[in-house]
Protein backbone atom coordinates (compact mmCIF):
# COMPACT_ATOMS: atom_id res chain seq x y z
CA UNK A 1 0.00 0.00 0.00
CA UNK A 2 2.61 2.40 1.15
CA UNK A 3 4.83 1.65 -2.06
CA UNK A 4 1.51 1.94 -4.34
CA UNK A 5 1.04 5.61 -2.67
CA UNK A 6 4.96 6.65 -2.96
CA UNK A 7 4.35 5.35 -6.53
CA UNK A 8 1.13 7.58 -7.41
CA UNK A 9 2.92 10.54 -5.71
CA UNK A 10 5.71 10.44 -8.27
CA UNK A 11 3.81 10.11 -11.42
CA UNK A 12 1.47 13.01 -10.09
CA UNK A 13 4.63 14.95 -9.42
CA UNK A 14 6.18 14.08 -13.39
CA UNK A 15 3.33 14.65 -14.76
CA UNK A 16 2.07 18.25 -13.00
CA UNK A 17 5.70 19.20 -14.21
CA UNK A 18 5.22 18.27 -17.68
CA UNK A 19 2.09 20.25 -17.58
CA UNK A 20 3.71 23.35 -16.76
CA UNK A 21 6.57 23.11 -18.79
CA UNK A 22 3.84 24.17 -22.07
CA UNK A 23 3.29 27.07 -20.49
CA UNK A 24 7.29 27.74 -19.65
CA UNK A 25 7.88 26.97 -23.13
CA UNK A 26 5.46 29.37 -24.53
CA UNK A 27 6.80 32.23 -22.53
CA UNK A 28 10.55 30.98 -23.31
CA UNK A 29 9.91 30.65 -27.22
CA UNK A 30 9.29 34.46 -27.38
CA UNK A 31 12.82 35.14 -26.77
CA UNK A 32 14.45 32.08 -27.80
CA UNK A 33 13.70 29.80 -30.93
CA UNK A 34 12.52 26.61 -31.00
CA UNK A 35 15.58 24.67 -31.95
CA UNK A 36 17.56 26.77 -30.33
CA UNK A 37 15.25 26.29 -27.11
CA UNK A 38 15.83 22.58 -27.54
CA UNK A 39 19.22 22.63 -27.67
CA UNK A 40 19.63 24.66 -24.51
CA UNK A 41 17.32 22.48 -22.41
CA UNK A 42 19.36 19.47 -23.60
CA UNK A 43 22.79 21.37 -23.03
CA UNK A 44 21.47 21.60 -19.57
CA UNK A 45 19.69 18.59 -18.90
CA UNK A 46 22.57 16.59 -19.84
CA UNK A 47 25.22 17.88 -17.51
CA UNK A 48 22.12 17.38 -14.82
CA UNK A 49 22.05 13.49 -15.68
CA UNK A 50 25.84 13.20 -15.74
CA UNK A 51 26.04 14.48 -12.87
CA UNK A 52 23.48 12.36 -10.91
CA UNK A 53 24.65 9.12 -13.22
CA UNK A 54 28.12 9.46 -11.61
CA UNK A 55 26.80 10.18 -8.47
CA UNK A 56 24.90 6.92 -8.58
CA UNK A 57 27.74 5.45 -10.12
CA UNK A 58 25.44 4.28 -12.84
CA UNK A 59 26.97 1.64 -15.50
CA UNK A 60 28.12 3.76 -18.82
CA UNK A 61 28.19 0.65 -20.54
CA UNK A 62 26.35 -0.01 -23.49
CA UNK A 63 26.24 -3.23 -26.04
CA UNK A 64 27.14 -2.60 -29.77
CA UNK A 65 23.94 -3.78 -31.10
CA UNK A 66 21.67 -1.48 -28.99
CA UNK A 67 23.51 1.85 -30.21
CA UNK A 68 21.45 1.83 -33.06
CA UNK A 69 18.40 1.74 -31.00
CA UNK A 70 19.95 4.76 -28.41
CA UNK A 71 20.65 6.35 -31.63
CA UNK A 72 16.58 6.51 -33.03
CA UNK A 73 15.45 7.08 -29.81
CA UNK A 74 17.91 10.71 -29.61
CA UNK A 75 17.08 11.97 -33.42
CA UNK A 76 13.22 10.76 -33.25
CA UNK A 77 12.56 11.28 -29.30
CA UNK A 78 15.00 14.00 -28.50
CA UNK A 79 15.43 16.15 -31.44
CA UNK A 80 12.47 15.65 -33.97
CA UNK A 81 9.25 15.32 -31.79
CA UNK A 82 10.55 17.59 -28.86
CA UNK A 83 11.59 21.02 -31.62
CA UNK A 84 7.95 19.89 -33.23
CA UNK A 85 6.34 20.29 -29.74
CA UNK A 86 7.97 23.38 -28.62
CA UNK A 87 7.45 24.95 -32.18
CA UNK A 88 3.62 23.60 -32.16
CA UNK A 89 3.37 25.45 -28.65
CA UNK A 90 4.78 28.40 -30.32
CA UNK A 91 2.52 28.75 -33.06
CA UNK A 92 -0.53 27.78 -31.06
CA UNK A 93 -1.95 27.70 -27.25
CA UNK A 94 -0.28 25.87 -24.15
CA UNK A 95 -3.58 23.64 -23.88
CA UNK A 96 -2.83 22.40 -27.40
CA UNK A 97 0.50 21.91 -26.58
CA UNK A 98 -0.99 19.93 -23.42
CA UNK A 99 -3.98 18.03 -25.16
CA UNK A 100 -2.58 16.95 -28.81
CA UNK A 101 0.33 15.49 -26.89
CA UNK A 102 -1.41 13.83 -24.79
CA UNK A 103 -2.87 12.01 -27.84
CA UNK A 104 0.63 9.92 -27.28
CA UNK A 105 -0.36 6.40 -25.24
CA UNK A 106 -3.18 5.80 -28.34
CA UNK A 107 -0.58 6.28 -30.96
CA UNK A 108 2.04 3.49 -29.18
CA UNK A 109 -0.89 1.54 -29.73
CA UNK A 110 -0.58 1.35 -33.37
CA UNK A 111 3.46 1.44 -33.40
CA UNK A 112 3.81 -1.64 -30.72
CA UNK A 113 1.29 -3.48 -33.21
CA UNK A 114 3.95 -2.79 -36.23
CA UNK A 115 7.11 -2.93 -34.20
CA UNK A 116 6.45 -5.36 -31.12
CA UNK A 117 4.07 -7.35 -32.79
CA UNK A 118 1.39 -6.65 -30.21
CA UNK A 119 -2.26 -7.80 -30.59
CA UNK A 120 -3.97 -4.87 -31.97
CA UNK A 121 -7.53 -5.33 -30.47
CA UNK A 122 -10.79 -3.72 -31.40
CA UNK A 123 -10.57 -1.74 -28.43
CA UNK A 124 -7.13 -0.29 -29.06
CA UNK A 125 -8.79 0.30 -32.97
CA UNK A 126 -11.55 2.70 -31.29
CA UNK A 127 -9.08 4.41 -29.20
CA UNK A 128 -6.88 5.48 -31.85
CA UNK A 129 -9.75 6.74 -33.93
CA UNK A 130 -11.18 9.00 -31.17
CA UNK A 131 -7.93 10.32 -30.11
CA UNK A 132 -7.59 10.90 -33.93
CA UNK A 133 -10.87 13.03 -34.15
CA UNK A 134 -10.09 14.50 -30.96
CA UNK A 135 -6.66 16.09 -32.52
CA UNK A 136 -8.41 17.37 -35.74
CA UNK A 137 -11.14 19.17 -33.77
CA UNK A 138 -8.58 20.69 -31.48
CA UNK A 139 -6.79 21.41 -34.93
CA UNK A 140 -9.40 23.47 -36.24
CA UNK A 141 -11.20 25.07 -33.06
CA UNK A 142 -11.31 29.19 -32.67
CA UNK A 143 -10.05 31.19 -35.33
CA UNK A 144 -8.80 29.16 -38.14
CA UNK A 145 -5.84 31.06 -38.96
CA UNK A 146 -2.51 29.03 -40.26
CA UNK A 147 -0.56 29.21 -37.39
CA UNK A 148 -3.13 27.59 -34.75
CA UNK A 149 -3.52 24.97 -37.95
CA UNK A 150 0.51 24.33 -38.18
CA UNK A 151 0.75 24.75 -34.71
CA UNK A 152 -1.82 21.75 -34.41
CA UNK A 153 0.01 19.52 -37.02
CA UNK A 154 3.40 20.35 -35.47
CA UNK A 155 1.98 18.91 -32.40
CA UNK A 156 0.24 16.05 -34.14
CA UNK A 157 4.47 15.39 -35.53
CA UNK A 158 5.72 15.87 -31.80
CA UNK A 159 3.13 13.07 -30.49
CA UNK A 160 3.65 10.62 -33.17
CA UNK A 161 7.55 10.57 -32.99
CA UNK A 162 7.29 10.82 -29.03
CA UNK A 163 4.79 7.49 -29.29
CA UNK A 164 7.32 5.97 -31.82
CA UNK A 165 10.39 6.72 -29.33
CA UNK A 166 8.40 5.54 -26.73
CA UNK A 167 7.82 1.96 -28.08
CA UNK A 168 11.74 1.48 -29.70
CA UNK A 169 12.21 2.09 -25.42
CA UNK A 170 11.28 -1.21 -25.39
CA UNK A 171 13.88 -3.11 -27.71
CA UNK A 172 16.38 -2.05 -25.25
CA UNK A 173 17.09 -4.52 -22.26
CA UNK A 174 15.11 -3.87 -19.11
CA UNK A 175 18.59 -3.69 -16.98
CA UNK A 176 19.47 -0.61 -18.75
CA UNK A 177 19.72 2.10 -16.46
CA UNK A 178 16.95 4.78 -17.55
CA UNK A 179 19.60 7.62 -16.81
CA UNK A 180 22.08 6.04 -19.05
CA UNK A 181 19.86 5.60 -21.56
CA UNK A 182 18.64 9.23 -21.37
CA UNK A 183 21.50 10.59 -21.28
CA UNK A 184 23.36 9.05 -24.06
CA UNK A 185 20.16 9.75 -26.11
CA UNK A 186 19.76 13.54 -25.15
CA UNK A 187 24.05 13.55 -26.32
CA UNK A 188 22.46 12.14 -29.95
CA UNK A 189 20.21 14.72 -30.21
CA UNK A 190 22.93 17.42 -29.10
CA UNK A 191 24.85 16.04 -32.18
CA UNK A 192 22.45 16.29 -34.54
CA UNK A 193 20.98 19.40 -33.51
CA UNK A 194 24.41 21.28 -32.96
CA UNK A 195 25.17 21.85 -36.93
CA UNK A 196 21.66 23.72 -37.13
CA UNK A 197 21.77 25.88 -33.48
CA UNK A 198 25.69 27.11 -33.31
CA UNK A 199 25.07 29.19 -36.73
CA UNK A 200 21.96 31.08 -35.11
CA UNK A 201 23.01 31.54 -31.31
CA UNK A 202 24.60 34.79 -32.41
CA UNK A 203 21.23 35.50 -33.58
CA UNK A 204 19.72 35.59 -29.92
CA UNK A 205 20.66 38.87 -27.97
CA UNK A 206 22.85 37.41 -24.59
CA UNK A 207 21.47 40.22 -22.69
CA UNK A 208 17.47 38.41 -22.93
CA UNK A 209 19.18 35.42 -21.43
CA UNK A 210 20.29 37.46 -18.07
CA UNK A 211 16.55 38.03 -17.02
CA UNK A 212 15.37 36.03 -14.44
CA UNK A 213 13.04 34.55 -16.28
CA UNK A 214 14.76 33.46 -18.99
CA UNK A 215 17.67 32.01 -17.10
CA UNK A 216 14.98 30.24 -14.49
CA UNK A 217 13.10 28.81 -17.22
CA UNK A 218 15.59 27.09 -18.83
CA UNK A 219 16.68 25.90 -15.48
CA UNK A 220 13.23 24.36 -15.15
CA UNK A 221 13.04 22.39 -18.69
CA UNK A 222 16.77 20.98 -18.76
CA UNK A 223 16.73 20.53 -14.91
CA UNK A 224 13.33 19.97 -13.56
CA UNK A 225 11.31 18.88 -16.68
CA UNK A 226 13.42 16.85 -17.92
CA UNK A 227 16.30 14.98 -15.89
CA UNK A 228 14.05 15.80 -12.36
CA UNK A 229 10.78 14.60 -14.18
CA UNK A 230 11.84 11.65 -16.09
CA UNK A 231 13.61 10.35 -13.15
CA UNK A 232 10.18 10.60 -10.91
CA UNK A 233 7.90 9.22 -13.84
CA UNK A 234 9.99 5.87 -13.98
CA UNK A 235 10.33 5.24 -10.45
CA UNK A 236 6.74 5.47 -10.37
CA UNK A 237 6.47 2.82 -12.85
CA UNK A 238 8.70 0.77 -11.19
CA UNK A 239 6.61 1.20 -8.02
CA UNK A 240 2.74 0.18 -10.11
CA UNK A 241 2.47 -2.01 -12.65
CA UNK A 242 2.12 0.05 -16.56
CA UNK A 243 -1.59 0.26 -17.20
CA UNK A 244 -2.22 1.54 -13.50
CA UNK A 245 0.68 4.16 -13.87
CA UNK A 246 -0.49 5.36 -17.68
CA UNK A 247 -3.55 6.68 -16.43
CA UNK A 248 -1.40 9.73 -14.27
CA UNK A 249 -0.50 10.55 -17.28
CA UNK A 250 -3.62 12.84 -17.71
CA UNK A 251 -2.43 15.21 -14.88
CA UNK A 252 -0.30 16.49 -17.74
CA UNK A 253 -3.24 17.81 -20.01
CA UNK A 254 -4.87 19.11 -16.96
CA UNK A 255 -2.23 21.04 -15.24
CA UNK A 256 -1.15 22.43 -18.61
CA UNK A 257 -4.68 23.31 -19.47
CA UNK A 258 -5.41 25.32 -15.97
CA UNK A 259 -1.79 27.14 -16.12
CA UNK A 260 -2.37 28.28 -19.67
CA UNK A 261 -5.91 29.42 -18.61
CA UNK A 262 -4.39 31.03 -14.65
CA UNK A 263 -1.13 32.45 -16.29
CA UNK A 264 -1.44 33.44 -19.91
CA UNK A 265 -5.01 34.34 -20.16
CA UNK A 266 -5.95 31.73 -22.75
CA UNK A 267 -9.49 30.60 -23.68
CA UNK A 268 -11.37 27.66 -23.19
CA UNK A 269 -13.45 27.36 -25.88
CA UNK A 270 -16.59 24.25 -25.84
CA UNK A 271 -14.94 22.57 -29.21
CA UNK A 272 -11.42 22.63 -27.15
CA UNK A 273 -13.46 20.02 -24.39
CA UNK A 274 -14.66 17.83 -26.88
CA UNK A 275 -11.72 16.96 -28.62
CA UNK A 276 -9.95 17.03 -25.29
CA UNK A 277 -13.06 14.36 -24.00
CA UNK A 278 -12.51 12.14 -27.23
CA UNK A 279 -8.74 12.02 -26.88
CA UNK A 280 -8.94 11.02 -22.92
CA UNK A 281 -11.95 8.68 -23.95
CA UNK A 282 -9.50 7.14 -26.24
CA UNK A 283 -6.90 6.85 -24.26
CA UNK A 284 -8.81 5.70 -21.34
CA UNK A 285 -9.49 2.60 -23.65
CA UNK A 286 -5.94 2.11 -24.08
CA UNK A 287 -4.84 2.17 -20.56
CA UNK A 288 -7.99 -0.14 -19.32
CA UNK A 289 -7.48 -2.58 -21.97
CA UNK A 290 -7.09 -6.18 -20.46
CA UNK A 291 -4.10 -8.59 -21.08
Amino acid sequence: MKNTLLGSLYLILASSIWGGMYVVVKVLVSVIPPLELVWLRYLVAIVTLLMVGFITKQNWRIEKRYFIIITAIGIIGYAISIVTQETGTMLSTAQMGAIITSSTPAFMVVFAWLILKEQLTLKKGISVCLATSGVLIIVGIGDLNMSNTLGGISLLVAALTWALMSVLVKRLPNDYSQIVVTTYSILVALIVLTPFVLPRLRLINPSELTHPIIWGGLLYLGIVSTAFAFLLWNRGLQMLNASSGGIFFFFQPVVGTLLGWLLLGESIGVTFWIGSILILSGVLLVIWEKK
